[in-house]
């Protein structure tokens, strides 16, 4: 078995889907304009997908209340300082700037519009 896809529920799935598709690389590669509408939308590999969704009678989790330690999604980036300005640009905000971690990565930490948590990881020695 592997991962097919890890859903968020949002309160605003095709807005959220379309900015992670313009300004995180994701691509949109199914949709519904119809409760609840779902987006399913793929990482740069399509080989990883995220669906936002927003399910009739499920509370949308306050995501800015949750320390992005505990929940983020993690983006490689080669020039962390480039990647989060122009993240910024485009209504992200940013929650701590780059810093080096005893394993050697560098990371920044975002949110999107939406409140959920984005990191720009420029690993010290690659994962994947």
């Amino acid at each position: 078995m592997r991962i097919e896809h890890i859903a968020f529920t949002v309160k605003d799935p095709t807005s959220v889907a379309r900015w992670w598709e313009r300004n995180l690389g994701m691509s949109i590669v199914r949709s519904s304009d119809r409760p609840p509408f779902a987006h399913f939308v793929a990482d740069a590999s399509g080989r990883m997908l995220f669906e936002l969704h927003c399910p009739a009678g499920v509370a949308v989790p306050d995501y800015r209340s949750l320390d992005a330690r505990i929940l983020h999604v993690a983006f490689m980036a080669d020039d962390l300082a480039t990647a989060r300005d122009r993240l910024v640009e485009a209504g992200a905000s940013l929650e701590s700037d780059v810093e080096q971690i005893a394993s050697g990565d560098q990371i920044v930490m975002l949110r999107d519009p939406w409140g959920l948590a984005v990191q720009l990881v420029r690993r010290g020695t690659p994962m994947l």
